[in-house]
């Protein structure tokens, strides 16, 4: 073997390597194909701004998100702002989270089947695909906190701070990627007293006195996104209604993307749990599964609502993790059970027994997939983000056609700001379309807001346009029923009936020309 080929070797042998490709393919698939939604429309809007506007936005809103939109700002600048651009850093952390899973399982369950098969598993949930596609920081989130708990396990095996720098690292990520994700800490508590009670009493000694400081020194720079998040909370939060205990039963069904994947899941997690050979490491990852949400799911019942399922994606590297160690048990217990058996008088021979562990492995491995199949498409449809709810694309594509110079655009704004609409159909026009925007005080990046500001006189701002393209929220034959009635009445004096009226699956186009 050549000094040229052997490193190529080597990588390929990594256990971390195939999750990690599979993973990138996976994401990739049809990346470009869900049209953005308009929490993406957000993520564009933001970090295609100057950097002086985007500071300005953050002081106001949307706070919990600056580091990725600074992120963003410096993606989009190089790479552009196309559906396929902004989502390719999801698709990588993605990618890099499946690495992570694979290292991790690797070294609780002591074999590459727990590796391998624990980060191929972390990329068959429909709802991993979804946020591997979607240019926001849920996988961002993801992959920091799977780094985390695989930086932890290392520093907790021999606690130093070259062992804990990495973990500070990967803690700081995740609380500027998502606070929530934070909650994690929750489960590593619980691991850390696992191993300080099980550890040499000088050991244990020192992981008591070490995590605590470490996790003081993460949080440093994570306070103040959270202060500064806290203040925005209920503007950014305020939809979210407090979860039932329901909620919280049927939340692993949401959390993977299909009831189906979850009990495949919850199979291979009993497996891990009840077959023996390493079930008090099977514990760990069970811990930092379930407690953040249980705590999520309490907090919740509070001022503020936390508990959704993106906001919790973070958990899905855990139930990976326990899921390949079931994996492993499984191949474990059978080749056990195989070599130990007689046939015509004869010990079954190991690669036989292998070879019957490797079967069930491998059928283990394959249900989950199987059982995802059926939802993997429904995450890679035009309309899989948006859910034929913001047609941005169809309104944009209505008005390009029938555009003349000169023309106007009003849309929703003020207390309708957060169906996205201005920014959702300008993302769609070319830069040869741009109609002058009726009652508008100011736009959006002088407001530091994500939409523009709406005028308070409408007849002051609404311009001499000939022609106004209107759009309203909802499918109605009666537009402008659907304004402010100050705005209404400018519109009916000015302009008269709408001359056309063209509901589109969530809005509703008008063309209005003037008749005065």
């Amino acid at each position: 073997m050549t000094a040229a080929v052997r490193p190529a070797v080597r990588l390929l042998g990594q256990v971390w390597f195939w999750p990690a490709v599979v993973m990138l393919a996976v994401g990739s698939y049809r990346v470009g194909t869900p049209e953005p939604w308009r929490d993406e429309i957000a993520t564009w809007t933001v970090s295609t701004r100057s950097l002086g506007d985007l500071l300005g936005l953050l002081r106001h809103v949307d706070a919990s998100n600056g580091a990725y939109y600074l992120l963003m700002h410096g993606w989009t600048a190089v790479f552009g702002a196309s559906p396929v651009a902004l989502r390719i850093p999801s698709v990588l952390a993605m990618a890099a989270a499946a690495a992570f899973v694979a290292l991790t399982a690797e070294r609780l369950f002591g074999g590459r089947l727990a590796g391998v098969g624990a980060g191929l598993l972390f990329t068959v949930p429909p709802q991993v695909s979804h946020y591997a596609q979607e240019a926001r920081a849920y996988a961002l989130a993801t992959c920091s906190i799977a780094a985390a708990t695989y930086f932890l396990l290392r520093a907790l095996e021999r606690p130093g701070p070259r062992r804990w720098a990495p973990f500070c690292t990967a803690m700081v990520l995740a609380g500027v990627w998502h606070l929530v994700s934070w909650s994690t800490v929750l489960g590593q508590v619980a691991v850390v007293l696992l191993h300080a009670r099980r550890g040499r009493a000088g050991t244990g000694r020192r992981i008591l006195r070490q995590y605590p400081v470490a996790l003081a020194v993460a949080v440093l720079p994570v306070l103040p996104v959270a202060l500064l998040g806290s203040r925005q909370s209920g503007r950014q939060l305020g939809w979210l209604e407090t979860p039932s205990f329901s909620d919280l039963v049927d939340f692993d069904g949401h959390l993977f993307g299909t009831e189906r994947v979850a009990q495949a899941f919850a199979l291979l997690a009993l497996l891990a749990l009840l077959l023996p050979g390493r079930r008090l490491q099977a514990c760990q990852p069970l811990l930092l599964a379930v407690l953040p949400v249980v705590g999520v799911w309490s907090v919740s019942h509070s001022t503020t609502s936390y508990f959704l399922d993106r906001y919790l994606l973070f958990t899905v590297p855990a139930w990976a993790v326990l899921a390949g160690g079931g994996v492993a048990a499984g191949y474990r217990a059978v080749v056990d059970r195989a070599g130990g058996r007689r046939s015509l008088g004869r010990i079954v021979s190991p690669r036989a027994a292998a070879l019957t562990g490797g079967l069930l492995a491998a059928a283990l491995l394959a249900a989950p997939a199987v059982a995802a199949l059926p939802a993997q498409p429904g995450v890679r449809y035009a309309g899989s983000h948006t859910r034929s709810e913001e047609p941005f694309r169809a309104a944009a594509s209505e008005i390009v056609a029938g555009y003349r110079p000169g023309d106007g655009m009003a849309a929703p704004m003020g207390d309708q700001s957060w169906a996205m609409v201005w920014p959702g159909v300008s993302y769609y026009l070319p830069r040869s379309v741009r109609p002058f925007p009726v009652f508008v005080a100011r736009s959006a990046d002088d407001a530091d807001e994500l939409t523009p500001e709406a005028c308070r006189q409408p007849a002051a701002c609404l311009g001499d346009v000939p022609r106004i393209w209107l759009l309203v929220l909802g499918d109605t034959a009666d537009p402008l029923a659907s304004v402010a009635e100050d705005q209404a009445q400018v519109l009916r004096a000015r302009y008269g009936a709408p001359d056309a009226v063209v509901p589109l699956g969530g809005l509703t186009l008008a063309l209005l020309d003037r008749t005065t």
